[in-house]
């Protein structure tokens, strides 16, 4: 079988190992959920194959990282019924309305509290039993405010510390601690099993208390949502976006501690493009679009540009689709659903690859 939609691409380690053959469910150690909004809804049908019917024939412990609609992904990922937990968010996510007036963008207090409650609906209740899953250990990604942006109060404050953020980290990612730290949510029962000293920041125990506003704080895009603050058991003060410290979670896998059976894994990534970029203020410093040394271990399963070529508009899902069809919500809706039918074919070749049916070509990560 000729897989014409999805790509496989690997760091210099995993490449090695993959051309020994697929990856077995047993090998993946981590699962991260990029950033990315609507982008992230092509991933629909590949991740209820995953998380529905291939992850679970390991029998194993796997952590799952997620940033923005990332950790919305993951946490439905450790519901009872994966499957039907990640299509209900493809759906609530494509039929997402907002009030505003005509011609105008919604008022970021009315999304947050639309999107909260759509949160509570997927989530409230379940809590407790979402992170006693017996595999996964959920950790959301999480930005927390510093000096101007320790709590949101005008926008003309906000949009003053993030252009100092914007400045800072254009010098040196690192510098970006100094305004924004990563904050993560982390499943108490096992460490995230990897460093996070390069950049400024703090994990967390995530209880039944702070899940859902952690989630919520991993999807408030800045003058999208308003900021979260306070959430329990974390640092005071205002939570944004995961994905401005971490968008694509370019992290240091290569340092994978050893888990069961002493072997440190592999890193499993569902991804809606070939590159990881570090932060969201990085989208356009291509410089830090390359892969590094850090990626040794991942494998990334991404879209070939010849199927995104058939989507509508000949592109992914996009935020902007918002303001292209603000005052039409069912044409947006129909461009959204067209794509994630679409998607489906990415799920089938994966499977076909890792039966044993189609052999990918396999590429280094650029």
């Amino acid at each position: 079988m000729a897989m014409k939609a999805l790509r496989v691409l690997a760091g210099p380690a995993a490449l090695a190992r993959l051309r020994q053959g697929p990856l077995t469910s047993a090998e993946v150690r981590v699962v991260p959920g990029a950033a990315g909004g609507p982008k992230g809804l092509i991933l629909g049908p590949l991740d209820q194959f995953l998380f529905g019917d291939w992850l679970p024939r390991g029998g194993h412990t796997v952590h799952l990282l997620g940033a923005s609609i990332g950790s919305w992904r993951m946490t439905a990922a450790c519901l009872p019924d994966p499957v039907a937990a990640l299509r209900r968010l493809s759906e609530d996510y494509i039929t997402q309305r907002y009030e505003h007036a005509p011609g105008q963008p919604p008022l970021p207090s009315h999304v947050s509290t639309v999107f909260g409650a759509k949160l509570q609906e997927h989530f409230g209740g379940q809590e407790a039993a979402l992170l006693a899953h017996p595999r996964y250990r959920l950790h959301v990604f999480t930005s927390h405010g510093r000096r101007w942006l320790r709590r949101e109060t005008t926008r003309w404050r906000t949009s003053l510390g993030y252009g100092a953020a914007f400045a800072s980290n254009l010098v040196t990612r690192s510098a970006l601690g100094g305004w924004l730290e990563r904050v993560v949510f982390s499943d108490p029962r096992d460490a995230l099993p990897l460093p996070l000293n390069d950049l400024r920041g703090v994990q967390v125990p995530l209880t039944p208390q702070n899940l859902i506003p952690a989630v919520l704080a991993s999807c408030a895009i800045p003058f999208w949502l308003d900021a979260v603050h306070d959430i329990p058991g974390a640092p005071a003060g205002a939570y944004w976006d995961g994905g401005i410290t971490d968008y694509h979670l370019h992290l240091r896998y290569d340092r994978l501690l050893a888990g069961e059976g002493g072997d440190p894994g592999w890193v499993l990534y569902p991804h809606f493009q070939p590159t990881l970029v570090p932060g969201w203020l990085d989208k356009s410093l291509r410089w830090r679009h390359r892969a590094t040394g850090a990626l040794d271990r991942v494998v990334v399963l991404a879209p070939r540009p010849e199927w995104l070529a058939t989507l509508p508009g000949g592109r992914l899902p996009s935020r902007e689709d918002f303001k292209v069809h603000l005052d039409d919500d069912a044409a947006r809706e129909q461009a959204w659903r067209r794509a994630v039918a679409e998607s489906q074919r990415l799920a089938d070749e994966f499977q076909a690859w890792v039966d044993g049916r189609a052999t990918p070509e396999l590429q280094l990560l650029p």
